[in-house]
């Protein structure tokens, strides 16, 4: 299909019956539940991962109901791991001969609303895709994908970070989204808590751990990215990116800069700086409003010394030891030098 194509499909068709949903939300009522990140809902324990309730709920009517196609590309990460980035690089990517750097609905429009995410809309309507769009985005681990993605021919482009970077991240993004009548959490108890799983589609280990092995497994249908190795050579993984897509870049538009171009549009201080940017908003969680500078912060690699004591990182760092370098990753992640590049995460 044409990315510039249109779609006659309404948008406020429902795609599943009331009954479903009421079943879904009985069993979501039986889960564990933890709530010590004081946020707007707890989290809940389903398929061994923790996740808001109202997430949960769209992610089993996904189970249940997504139908994958040939052409569908997934972009999976844990939270805060270089998901804003890797919507605006795929989107700028699949979007090039509709749009350039001048026309891009990027300098308008947010990545979070040019990319369909599969655990915030599947239910609401028919087709979560965008009109001739392949891309559709989850924070879901790899075994609680639908069905009809893990048995299907469609892409899978995941990307994870140092989990001590995204801890922080992720700890001064909550900050921002917490209701003022809601108590704070320190950052020491936030830390426990992640250490021990609890967090947005934790334990991390486990999700990246789904991903890394089902790359090893499957290559052709899974692109397996490091948002730290991205940093290093952007333009390298960019062409990357493209050939796993099936959007290859040629080589007259290698040679007139369309990669670089990419690069660049897409890059922290060109979109952090964008008026959407910095004054746009979303709508998260229960339609609570987000602010879109919220989802640029510094996204530097290993700013994580600013924040965490030397105690922290070491307890962090014997987690991924033991949880991740026996299956021959992460190791890299172990006391790792600062990068002063940023990009958004």
């Amino acid at each position: 299909m044409d990315q510039c194509q249109s779609s006659n499909v309404p948008s406020d068709q429902e795609v599943v019956c009331p009954e479903a949903v009421d079943r879904i939300r009985g069993i979501i009522s039986t889960l564990p539940i933890e709530n010590g990140w004081r946020f707007i809902e707890p989290l809940c324990l389903y398929q061994g991962f923790w996740c808001h309730p109202s997430l949960a709920e769209r992610i089993m009517l996904g189970q249940e109901y997504f139908k994958a196609e040939p052409n569908d590309i997934f972009l999976c990460s844990p939270p805060k791991s270089g998901t804003t980035w890797i919507k605006a690089l795929t989107f700028a990517i699949v979007t090039r001969t509709c749009f350039d750097s001048s026309t891009s609905p990027l300098l308008f429009k947010m990545p979070h609303e040019c990319v369909p995410a599969l655990h915030r809309i599947f239910g609401k309507k028919p087709d979560i895709r965008e009109p001739g769009l392949p891309l559709i985005a989850t924070h879901s681990h790899y075994a609680s994908l639908p069905k009809s993605v893990l048995h299907s021919d469609c892409k899978i482009v995941y990307i994870c970070r140092d989990p001590k970077d995204a801890f922080v991240s992720l700890f001064h993004f909550r900050a921002k989204l917490r209701p003022e009548e809601i108590e704070p959490i320190s950052l020491e108890a936030a830390f426990d808590l992640y250490c021990e799983g609890k967090s947005d589609f934790g334990p991390f280990w486990d999700h990246i751990l789904g991903y890394w092995r089902a790359s090893l497994e499957r290559p052709g249908k899974i692109l397996f990215l490091k948002y730290e190795d991205m940093m290093k050579d952007t333009t390298f993984h960019v062409k990357k990116l493209a050939e796993f897509m099936g959007y290859p870049f040629s080589l007259e538009e290698e040679k007139e800069g369309v990669v670089q171009k990419i690069v660049e549009l897409c890059s922290f201080e060109f979109m952090s700086n964008l008026e959407v940017n910095k004054n746009g908003m979303l709508f998260g969680i229960r339609n609570h409003q987000v602010r879109n500078k919220d989802f640029f912060r510094k996204g530097k690699v290993g700013d994580w010394r600013n924040h965490l004591t030397p105690e922290m990182a070491e307890r962090l760092d014997k987690i991924i030891e033991q949880k991740l370098t026996a299956s021959g990753f992460g190791r890299d992640w172990l006391n790792v030098k600062p990068v002063l590049e940023e990009q958004q995460v």
